[in-house]
């Protein structure tokens, strides 16, 4: 009886003694969460806060003409190179690669607060680019790699919130850097935040080392890839602005993104270590998973272009607050955002998330569409709202149903996977939205006789609004409402497909929330 006795008590002993034990790994996660943080307010903040000095660069520099390249050598670049870093990480270990991207990214900074002429702006906007390409991709696998994700919604409500932070504070700090500092410091901000997250990284994050890679790179499906979205891209970004839609280059372009990406596939299928294994495409949800993370970037960046110019244009609310128009939509999406990542952490569910968030999405997104001259405020603020909730549920789920979906050696590839689909989803919804609007603006202020007073349509603020002719000014109204309902109205028809998609989705254990069956696993499939 007495060694039954030590054996309960021996056996109380040892359930008691690591009880204690997980406060470090957790301080030490979170001490890592706050350094990735920083990072991703590193990479978010930069293309608003330079949007907002890009005025005062082009009267320093010159070179009108090429305007639209600083944005878009940085965009391509981006990109082009988030697959890449992302099985580079697969490869070679997280942490090295991490740090390789904020360094590129750091140095790119500072050279394009050097430049002295465009030409200099935009190439070193391009090598900035590159590095951003990794600091997105390195955060969420790294946290994929850190945080089982039963326990990863505990976390949402942080990206959600480094998101609005971001989108509000940018062109605020954009603003006032400019006009204090200069707009060097635009690039050169980026600095003191770049060493603190270097420094946290380097000291906090403690990752297994890994094994050498098994293969080489997979260059020729690198560059395939690379040219593929690069055609991709510029189709988005030139058509309909620098060239009809219907011109040579366009379908030049088209024929090559087309025949790259072909190629590409071709050539993973052969590939020892596939930039992209085709694998990950065979689990059913994490297909999904991409196709609803290109419609929420199509939605959330098209609505981030148009709702502050229809504010601005229609509403008569000042530009330099644009950041703050968002506010409905972006406290929405962070309050949402941290519930469903409560819920889905104490209750491992999270299919229902997707589904809900996708409802919203087109409910709201038709509400937007149905604002006119007459709008108040208010209402578009509670339309913004019942878009934001819908962003919510998915911004992070579609990323944590993702990298749930594919085996813990290839975090890097679904991390950047996501990230690509989001990111091309956003060139496609910028594109198409905003031919849309800009073709309606154009037939409306043709068809009412306003076409010579506002001849650069979707250019005017309020206070040039202020200076037009009542007939004018009234007409510009009219066909930025009546532009904004049809790109929302589009934004709406395609969201439906995020909600097809969602209704697809198998609830499969999320990892850590105990021993996952192969029954499970083969669901999702």
């Amino acid at each position: 009886m007495s060694d039954l006795k030590k054996a309960a008590v021996g056996t109380a002993a040892v359930a008691d003694r690591p009880a204690a034990k997980p406060e470090t790994p957790q301080r030490s996660v979170r001490a890592v969460m706050l350094a990735l943080m920083i990072t991703m307010l590193l990479a978010m903040l930069d293309n608003l806060i330079v949007g907002t000095a890009m005025p005062t660069i082009v009267g320093d520099l010159g070179g009108m003409e090429h305007l639209s390249w600083v944005v878009t050598a940085y965009t391509l670049a981006t990109a082009a190179s988030t697959p890449i870093w992302g099985k580079l990480g697969d490869m070679y270990g997280r942490k090295g690669i991490f740090l390789t991207s904020i360094v590129i990214f750091l140095a790119g900074s500072v050279l394009s607060g050097m430049s002295q002429d465009m030409g200099q702006l935009i190439g070193f906007r391009a090598v900035q680019g590159l590095g951003a390409g990794g600091l997105m991709v390195g955060v969420m696998a790294i946290i994929g790699d850190l945080v089982p994700p039963r326990e990863r919604g505990k976390y949402q409500g942080m990206m959600a919130g480094v998101m609005a932070i971001a989108m509000i504070g940018g062109p605020l700090v954009g603003g006032t850097i400019t006009d204090h500092l200069g707009w060097r410091w635009s690039f050169y901000i980026n600095l003191p935040l770049g060493a603190i997250a270097l420094a946290m990284v380097t000291i906090v994050l403690h990752l297994p080392k890994r094994k050498g890679a098994q293969g080489k790179i997979d260059y020729l499906g690198a560059g395939l890839l690379t040219l593929g979205i690069t055609a991709i891209v510029l189709v988005t970004t030139w058509g309909g602005t620098e060239y009809d839609w219907n011109s040579a280059m366009i379908m030049e372009l088209i024929a090559i993104g087309v025949v790259s990406l072909v190629g590409f596939v071709f050539v993973e299928t052969k590939a020892a270590e596939p930039i992209i294994p085709l694998r990950v495409f065979r689990s059913r949800n994490f297909t999904l998973m991409s196709v609803v993370g290109f419609v929420a970037g199509f939605v959330m960046f098209g609505a981030v272009l148009f709702l502050p110019l229809y504010q601005q244009s229609v509403q008569g609310a000042s530009a330099t607050n644009s950041g703050l128009l968002l506010l409905p939509m972006l406290l929405a999406m962070m309050a949402v955002s941290l519930i469903a990542g409560r819920v889905t952490t104490s209750t491992g569910k999270y299919k229902i998330f997707p589904v809900i968030g996708s409802v919203l999405m087109v409910t709201g997104l038709f509400l937007l569409s149905r604002m006119d001259v007459d709008t108040t405020r208010f209402t578009s603020g509670v339309y913004m709202a019942v878009l934001g909730a819908g962003m919510g549920f998915l911004m992070q789920i579609t990323m944590l149903v993702a990298q749930n979906s594919v085996e813990m050696k290839d975090m890097g590839v679904a991390s950047s996977g996501a990230t690509l689909f989001r990111s091309l989803g956003s060139s496609f919804g910028v594109a198409i939205m905003g031919a849309l609007f800009t073709g309606r603006v154009q037939d409306e202020m043709a068809a009412r006789g306003g076409g010579a007073a506002t001849e650069k349509s979707a250019q005017l603020d309020a206070a040039s609004l202020a200076k037009l002719p009542d007939a004018a000014r009234e007409a510009y109204q009219f066909a930025v409402s009546s532009g904004t309902h049809i790109a929302f109205l589009v934004g709406a028809s395609v969201a439906l497909i995020a909600l097809v998609a969602s209704l697809f989705v198998k609830e499969v254990p999320l990892r850590g929330a105990g021993p996952v069956t192969k029954q499970a696993e083969a669901e999702a499939v």
